[in-house]
């Protein structure tokens, strides 16, 4: 192909996917989109379609009413397939119960099969790709009773930048989202200024980005949508930047602040920061894969905790997946029937030590045992009404819920949660630096000429001599800008 064509084709098509777009030329057969398999099936009619998109559903057998409904966008070069056979999603849609909608979207939409985050008519309230999309959501909730109440939505790239805006354009239709490699919502609004977006989005404040979100369905006054953030720290395609902003944006939303409520570590090298709203629940939390490339984290196995296929832009490093549903509360939505068994009472801190937390609780009358949860994942299940958690790590917040479970092993309401600071461990430290020793400290890191604190991904600036920042270490590998004071 000659070059004058090649770029008047780039032209035309989605930022997201320039690069594969080339790649796609030098090797591709132009064969159309896999047929779906398996469990995998396309449903026809769902509604007047105006953004000309294609669905696709899985729901397993027995699937009981009102429970939960996720929607699943794939990204550029995908199609839903893919992204039933390799994301994990059919997998825990059997264990804990409830059907998957996964759009898809055609290169008579875009050359490369992207969907439109950077479009207006294609990603506003009440039009094209979206609108669709909500038609979608309509149609499965009464096709399997679902709880309109507990709708969700997930997609990687430029399907994460959709799940961005229908966040935005749509709060009173999905109770919570996430993002994989993707945008902030409404961070383009031509295909010129997407390339901008994917390698560094607009310096705006947190108010700016919120205002964006607010913008997209005026008057609305809440409640806002849950998300989750899952970003690599080695994405070029898609650059850890957006994931700082994605942050930022949800939580002026929630009108809480950018300094986490607490964070941790998870498999594959993921550092996961929560964000409470006022009522102490996690309202945005991020997911940082050290080392990870674009795409969306798998855990290839059988374990509970392990889920999808590597392929491309399925990359192996931690169930996204499991996490993304804890975080939701699908795991606590399982089929079973009957009533849930109530919250357990009473639930406090009984002793810390520099490994240890131990935790006591009030009985609930027809449970069986109860699941101990610590910081969103499951630790323990126990019969008794106390339960000492080892391992842990000195100096460090960790928080609990506990779940009440009845005979058949469905678990009722999760209890209020607490927090216990095991104690001990190292003292917070500060460094006072230039940007460019900050990195090279190893304390920091750069992405389109800024440099960002490592752990909390607060942005310090110019990469470069001449700006000073104050950094406070604690934990250890986690930094926050202490410009003003720094207690160590």
């Amino acid at each position: 192909m000659r070059p004058s064509i090649l770029r008047r084709l780039l032209r035309r098509v989605a930022p997201t996917a320039a690069l594969a777009l080339v790649a796609a030329m030098l090797g591709a057969t132009g064969a159309p989109p896999a047929a779906a398999a398996g469990g995998l099936q396309q449903v026809t009619g769902f509604g007047s379609n105006p953004g000309n998109l294609q669905m696709y559903e899985y729901a397993p057998a027995s699937l009981p009413a009102n429970a939960p409904l996720v929607v699943a966008l794939h990204g550029c070069t995908q199609t839903a397939n893919d992204y039933y056979t390799n994301s994990g999603w059919p997998k825990y849609a059997d264990l804990w119960g409830f059907a998957v909608v996964f759009p898809q979207t055609t290169a008579a939409n875009n050359a490369l099969s992207c969907f439109g985050w950077f479009d207006p008519a294609e990603d506003g309230r009440g039009r094209g790709e979206a609108a669709s999309i909500v038609q979608m959501v309509e149609y499965a909730k009464q096709r399997y009773g679902s709880d309109g109440r507990r709708v969700y939505v997930t997609g990687l790239s430029a399907g994460g930048g959709m799940t961005a805006d229908l966040l935005a354009a749509y709060p009173d239709v999905f109770a919570g989202g996430s993002v994989a490699s993707g945008l902030p919502a409404q961070c383009a609004t031509s295909q010129a200024g997407a390339s901008g977006c994917q390698t560094g989005p607009q310096k705006l404040t947190p108010a700016q980005w919120g205002d964006k979100v607010r913008a997209a369905h005026p008057g609305y006054a809440g409640p806002w949508p849950r998300v989750a953030i899952w970003q690599g720290s080695a994405d070029y395609t898609v650059y850890p930047a957006n994931a700082t902003a994605l942050r930022d944006q949800w939580t002026d939303v929630w009108g809480i602040g950018q300094t986490p409520s607490a964070t941790g570590s998870l498999p594959g090298g993921t550092t996961r920061s929560v964000y409470d709203d006022t009522s102490g629940n996690p309202a945005v939390v991020t997911y940082s894969v050290s080392g990870m490339g674009h795409g969306l984290a798998v855990s290839p196995g059988s374990g509970a905790e392990q889920c999808g296929t590597t392929a491309a832009y399925f990359l192996n490093a931690i169930c996204s997946t499991y996490h993304t549903g804890v975080f939701w509360g699908l795991d606590r939505d399982v089929p079973g029937g009957g009533e849930q068994l109530p919250a357990p009472s009473g639930l406090h801190v009984t002793d810390v030590a520099a490994d240890r937390v131990s935790l006591s609780w009030d009985a609930v009358a027809g449970a069986d045992s109860y699941a101990v949860h610590r910081d969103g994942a499951g630790v323990a299940g126990t019969a008794g009404t106390t339960y000492t958690d080892t391992g842990l790590t000195a100096g460090t917040a960790y928080r609990y819920t506990v779940t009440a479970v009845d005979g058949s092993g469905t678990p009722g309401t999760a209890s209020p949660q607490v927090t216990a600071t095991t104690t001990g461990g190292a003292p917070a430290r500060c460094f006072t630096a230039t940007n460019y020793a900050q990195v090279a400290a190893g304390r920091a890191h750069t992405t389109g000429g800024h440099v960002y604190a490592n752990g909390s991904d607060q942005d310090m600036g110019l990469y470069n001599v001449f700006v000073t920042h104050t950094l406070r270490e604690s934990p250890t590998g986690y930094f926050v800008i202490a410009d003003t004071g720094c207690a160590a």
